[in-house]
């Protein structure tokens, strides 16, 4: 059985960085302590880490800081919704946001609810409404 995803993998924390506050981050990466190896550990963020230096620690986001991110509405559409679903046939995760029409207009699909909801925040940037 595969373990369920709870927070970004490395790449994903990456990309985010880039485009999200990191004190958003509620998680981080510390390198590998041993050179060659490329397993990083996740952490709880009890403390900031230190100036989020890469080679120290690298921001991680869990799924509950991704869901906190996403906003409720979208302008200039604010009558528009944001959906959640989870689909059981396809064992797919939906994040889809709504105009006050009930059209769907912005929509991103995953197997993973981690992905789903980072594919969401990505899309959000690039259309400059997060």
């Amino acid at each position: 059985m595969e373990a369920i995803k709870s927070y970004t993998d490395i790449e994903q924390s990456k990309v985010l960085a880039k485009i999200l506050p990191l004190e958003s981050a509620d998680m981080y990466y510390t390198p590998p302590l041993v050179k060659g190896h490329t397993v990083y550990i996740p952490h709880l963020k009890r403390r900031f880490p230190i100036d989020w230096d890469i080679e120290k620690a690298i921001p991680c986001w869990s799924l509950a800081a991704l869901r906190n991110l996403l906003p409720p509405a979208i302008k200039p559409n604010k009558d528009s919704y944001l959906f959640e679903s989870h689909n059981t046939f396809d064992n797919s995760w939906v994040y889809r946001y709504y105009n006050e029409d009930g059209a769907s207009y912005l929509y991103c699909k995953n197997t993973n609810e981690v992905d789903a909801c980072v594919a969401m925040i990505i899309k959000l940037h690039e259309q400059k409404l997060l």
